[in-house]
């Protein structure tokens, strides 16, 4: 549903975007992540047909984006950082307004504009002035413009940016309920823990330019390298590491638990569960010890900062 190859912008003699490629599966959310001004928006920008490639293209839904930009703006839903809300108009009517520039037929805008509403809680605002809105109640007004022409792609810019946690939950449901419905998102987010729940890959641009790109567990396997289980038993140890090291590599101990790394944990895993029940051992828990994504993203940033040079390493 989206591609992009050698995805590049310049602006003058500043390269803002440098050699992007990108191939999102339809029903897939991708999350972009990177220090501002990492150039997410600027490929936002043009996947959405409002800026032009300095070279390479892009497609959305089978689209170029340079040459088919009224049938891109048609499939896409934008969630922009900068909204760009009419404050003197109602909020019914604004969406009104915004459903004819999508030539939708007053019966079809009425609905998909209440359905809309009452889905993200503003049902009691829908004759309110927009400028009476709150930062939170402006940011899921603008989540419902882009959703009301029905885009099977939404590229969504901080989607839960200054909302409450109850306001942020509503609209993280929302995207996996239409991810459901087979409906593909990039997002940008400085909410890592948000990105890491949402996301099915992830990717981190920096300078302009993708340095990684892949599922959390790829990326956490690209730092950690051989994966850590943690074994929780309900007694204490009692020399079982000696019982199990052929078959782990013991690394941590404590009185009643002990972590080991295992390069084949589907094959390792059942044969040590297997032999502490012959041992009698009782097992409280078994689980792979995973880095954060903040600790994964920082990490990566770090390596190509050495490797490219300074810049900033903040998420935000």
């Amino acid at each position: 549903m989206i591609e992009a190859e050698g995805l590049t912008k310049d602006f003058g003699d500043f390269r803002a975007v440098d050699s992007v490629t990108l191939h999102v599966k339809q029903g897939t959310v991708l999350a972009l992540l990177g220090p501002n001004g990492a150039g997410k928006t600027t490929t936002v920008r043009m996947m959405t047909s409002i800026l032009t490639p300095s070279a390479g293209w892009a497609r959305i839904a089978g689209y170029d984006v340079t040459t088919h930009p009224e049938q891109v703006r048609a499939h896409v839903g934008v969630l922009t950082e900068q909204h760009g809300l009419y404050e003197r108009m109602k909020a019914l009517d604004y969406l009104d307004f915004f459903g004819r520039l999508y030539h939708l037929d007053t019966a079809t805008r009425h609905t998909r504009a209440l359905a809309l509403m009452e889905r993200f809680g503003l049902s009691d605002a829908l004759g309110r002035r927009l400028g009476e809105f709150s930062k939170g109640m402006k940011q899921k007004l603008a989540l419902v413009r882009a959703m009301l022409h029905d885009p099977p792609v939404l590229l969504l810019d901080e989607p839960t940016s200054a909302m409450d946690p109850q306001s942020a939950k509503l609209v993280r449901d929302a995207i996996l309920e239409l991810r459901r419905d087979a409906r593909t998102f990039i997002l940008t987010t400085h909410n890592l823990a948000e990105a890491q729940l949402l996301a099915d890959r992830i990717g981190i641009i920096r300078q302009g330019r993708i340095i990684a790109m892949g599922t959390f567990e790829e990326l956490s396997r690209r730092i950690v390298g051989v994966p850590m289980m943690e074994l929780r038993l309900r007694l204490p140890l009692n020399g079982l590491k000696d019982e199990i090291g052929d078959l782990v590599e013991v690394i941590e101990t404590g009185e009643r638990w002990l972590r080991y790394q295992v390069t084949d944990p589907e094959a390792t895993n059942p044969a040590l569960l297997r032999r502490l029940t012959g041992l009698g051992v009782d097992v409280v828990t078994l689980s792979p010890l995973q880095e954060s994504l903040e600790t994964v993203y920082l990490r990566i940033v770090e390596e190509d900062e050495k490797t490219h040079g300074n810049g900033s390493l903040s998420p935000n």
